[in-house]
């Protein structure tokens, strides 16, 4: 590609998107580009030092106001040390979450804060995905599969299933929002289904 391809990847907690963004990075590079597979929060190293303060600990550790700072913050770093610098180089950027998450679980599901997270991400990012998939899928499996990982890293889990309700709501919202970028995915199929159907959407966009 002569230009870089940036790509996020969306949904509830639990709902397969970081298993899917794995399995594109790795059909991408099987078409020769240069692929980056990243995340959010993290994705370079102080963001990844932020991450840790947002998704463990207890569900009222942050107001949904220091939230959005938080994440506003790691968003910055991972765009200045991994995200711009790749693009620049031409190559596909694929990012679990990226801005879309923080209008839905800040602006949306959290508190009614969606204004102040756009006017802090036209001030400190100011850059959207060309490609969004939102993989949608039933809050209540979605729920019970992010627990049962153990992973420790479950804060936005233990808010319970209303808030992941809420969250899948928010997502569809903002699917009709940016129809251009954004494509629903049903993830209540097998992995090996949604990621056919990751693969077709790419292959027309690419075409």
């Amino acid at each position: 590609m002569s230009k870089g391809l940036f790509i996020t990847f969306e949904g509830i907690d639990g709902s397969g998107k970081s298993t899917q963004a794995r399995l594109l990075a790795t059909l991408m590079r099987d078409y020769g580009d240069g692929v980056i597979h990243t995340r959010e929060p993290g994705g370079s190293t102080g963001a990844e030092d932020i991450r840790r303060l947002l998704v463990e600990g207890d569900p009222g550790r942050w107001s949904p106001e220091t939230e959005i700072l938080l994440f506003t913050a790691a968003r910055r770093d991972h765009l200045e040390r991994t995200i711009a610098p790749a693009l620049a180089d031409g190559k596909v950027v694929i990012s679990d979450r990226f801005a879309d998450s923080t209008r839905v679980y800040q602006g949306v599901a959290r508190a009614d804060l969606r204004d102040t997270v756009d006017q802090l991400h036209t001030l400190m990012i100011g850059r959207e995905p060309d490609l969004t998939f939102i993989i949608d899928m039933d809050p209540k499996v979605a729920l019970n599969r992010g627990l049962a990982r153990n992973s420790g890293e479950d804060r936005f889990e233990d808010m319970g299933l209303q808030f992941q309700i809420d969250l899948r709501q928010g997502f569809l919202d903002l699917a009709k929002q940016f129809p251009n970028r954004c494509h629903v995915i049903n993830g209540n199929q097998s992995p090996a289904t949604v990621s056919g159907d990751i693969q077709t959407v790419i292959e027309s966009w690419l075409l």
